[in-house]
């Protein structure tokens, strides 16, 4: 656990590409590798609205919320236990208790609640618009810079995506596109300052710790929502919230920050441009919601984008 601090830690959070003599590829894989780990936690995120959709069939909003925080606490304090792995410094609480509010508990809470009147198209608005705000917030809070290449096609991709997901829910905007904005801010805070820890311990340890920081919260509010609002199990509904739980709020995370501290926060956060088509992909598959044609080609812009800004330099 040691040595894997240590690797970690040496990693930079920064929009430049690391230098790599030609001789050695080090550098080169790490960045492969950071760029996979972002892609799989982008992938683990795509199925969070349809799972949440689910989980909405047997549990009511906020009971959905609470139960997946501390079933999610529960398997992050086990692996923190059973790695043995100590508090973290005081210093890293403050921004622990960030992610904890934005990612833990804030993300949630506003999408499923936006999901009780909002299909997962109109909700991926949201996570279209995400890159640019993280990286909007990571220059606002750790000072990066990215390259008028980078913003240009970031803007182009948000503007894709978020043109094509407005297109698709016909643009009105409601009570649930409140709760989603409110999703979009609190979220890329969490992003942010889980990629700035992450510089300085694992990824998994970064959401790890600010779920467990939540159980003195998530647990007495799971059972005040569980007495008011009634539980009907069923297959979708059990699915949905172990997928929230274990895949979107524990796994994914954890995949997430450990590619956001190996490539830089702007650069991840530009991957998450796919992750709308994605989650419309499994709407069609598992909610069986209507896709549109024009979705390979918002697909094919966003590629363009995500390889645009994969390489630009800051």
């Amino acid at each position: 656990m040691r040595t894997e601090n240590s690797a970690i830690a040496s990693n930079s959070i920064a929009v430049t590409t690391p230098v790599a003599s030609p001789s050695s590829g080090v550098p080169t894989r790490k960045t492969l590798g950071g760029t996979l780990q972002a892609a799989l936690g982008v992938a683990a995120f795509s199925l969070t609205f349809p799972a949440t959709a689910w989980g909405l069939e047997g549990f009511g909003p906020w009971s959905l919320v609470a139960v997946r925080c501390v079933l999610a606490a529960l398997i992050a304090g086990c692996c923190l236990i059973a790695l043995r792995v100590p508090l973290p410094a005081r210093r890293h609480w403050a921004g622990l208790a960030v992610v904890a509010a934005g990612v833990v508990v804030g993300f949630p809470l506003f999408s499923t609640l936006a999901l009780q009147t909002s299909t997962t198209a109109h909700a991926a608005v949201v996570v279209g618009l995400l890159p640019l705000t993280t990286a909007l917030f990571s220059a606002l809070r750790i000072g990066t810079r990215p390259s008028r290449t980078f913003w240009t096609a970031a803007l182009v991709g948000a503007a894709a995506v978020a043109a094509f997901t407005v297109q698709q829910s016909g643009g009105a905007l409601s009570t649930a596109d409140l709760y989603l904005f409110g999703a979009l801010l609190v979220c890329a805070a969490g992003y942010t300052e889980g990629g700035r820890l992450a510089r300085v311990m694992p990824g998994w340890q970064v959401i790890g710790w600010a779920l467990v920081l939540c159980l003195p919260l998530s647990v007495p509010a799971a059972a005040v929502a569980l007495s008011y609002e009634p539980v009907h199990l069923n297959g979708h509904g059990v699915t949905g919230l172990l997928w929230v739980a274990a895949g979107s709020q524990f796994i994914g995370l954890v995949v997430w920050y450990r590619g956001m501290a190996a490539i830089g926060i702007p650069k991840a956060s530009q991957l998450q441009l796919a992750q709308p088509l994605l989650t419309l992909v499994w709407s069609v598959l598992l909610l069986g919601e209507h896709l549109t044609v024009a979705a390979p080609l918002t697909a094919a812009a966003v590629l363009v984008c995500i390889a645009v800004t994969q390489r630009a330099r800051g």
